[in-house]
């Protein structure tokens, strides 16, 4: 397998298509943004002019979208899939529910092609560095052909059954945690600032102790600055911790740490800053204390 399609270089896409083709692998991605492709073949690869170039002729897609609708916009409104050829395989890499990924790898396979449920945590950090950690749902034989795809991407490859929406599943899990914590890091450094502590003290002392989480320590840097760089939006953990409370509803499963914090980021988006960096869900703190 070493002809690889890439749909969606943006801030995550890009440095993982530029990874595969630093690994060996033609790589010929499509975004809408031209400039996007541009960057691409420079790193290597080649920019598809259309959607039907990343995927005629390709051993497999990557797709690294949005959203499970904009996916199956793509293989299916749009017509791409028809273009892999038979027995193509199709990597999904983004985050969806687990039950739209199940739906969509029966339609694909129906089709004669195959589905590897692939989301991927890490963020833009784990994008650039091929550090990404990768939740896959595949037969067995197929895990083995892309295997080495994945591994251009990611340094945690985890296997978690044959089932397209298990990977799904697990990503669900995996962003529970990511929010709560986000959420919990804002709350404690809003705090912090209502009480009038020099915030780079205090973020010092939490981050190097049994206080500490990884989005901590990422995030709460950003949490202090004005105008942080974006490397995932509030309107990302909109969209992810929605998804983890419809896996909850559909499993009967209450999630209350995970609905509150779903609310602030909500909050946030509502007033007119889904774009920003997740770690603004610190204004929803603020707005609370009269801050905002």
């Amino acid at each position: 397998m070493k002809k690889i399609g890439f749909v969606g270089l943006g801030s995550m896409g890009l440095p993982m298509a530029r990874n595969l083709a630093r690994a060996g692998f033609a790589v010929t991605g499509f975004d809408l943004r031209a400039e996007a492709g541009a960057q691409l073949a420079a790193a290597g690869g080649t920019a598809a002019p259309s959607l039907t170039d990343a995927f005629a002729g390709q051993d497999a897609v990557v797709l690294m979208v949005v959203n499970a609708t904009q996916a199956e916009d793509i293989l299916f409104g749009a017509g791409a899939l028809a273009h892999l050829a038979p027995g193509g395989v199709v990597i999904l890499m983004a985050t969806c529910p687990p039950a739209a990924v199940a739906a969509l790898a029966s339609r694909v396979e129906g089709e004669g092609r195959h589905v590897v449920d692939a989301p991927v945590s890490g963020g833009v950090v784990g994008a650039e560095a091929g550090s990404l950690t990768i939740m896959v749902a595949a037969q067995a034989g197929l895990f083995a052909q892309v295997q080495p795809v994945l591994d251009a991407m990611g340094s945690k490859v985890v296997r978690l059954g044959d089932r397209p929406g298990q990977g799904a599943t697990a990503k669900a899990v995996n962003q529970l945690l990511c929010g709560v914590h986000l959420a919990a890091a804002a709350e404690a450094l809003s705090l912090a600032e209502t009480l009038g502590l020099d915030m780079d003290a205090m973020l010092d002392i939490v981050s190097g102790s049994a206080a500490s989480s990884w989005m901590l320590r990422d995030r709460g840097p950003r949490m202090l600055e004005r105008n942080p760089r974006v490397t995932s939006a509030v309107d990302i953990f909109v969209k992810d911790l929605g998804i983890v409370l419809e896996a909850g509803t559909g499993a009967r499963t209450a999630l209350p740490l995970a609905a509150i914090a779903h609310q602030h980021f909500l909050s946030v988006s509502g007033r007119g800053r889904g774009a920003e960096d997740d770690s603004q869900v610190i204004a929803a703190y603020r707005a609370l204390q009269g801050r905002a």
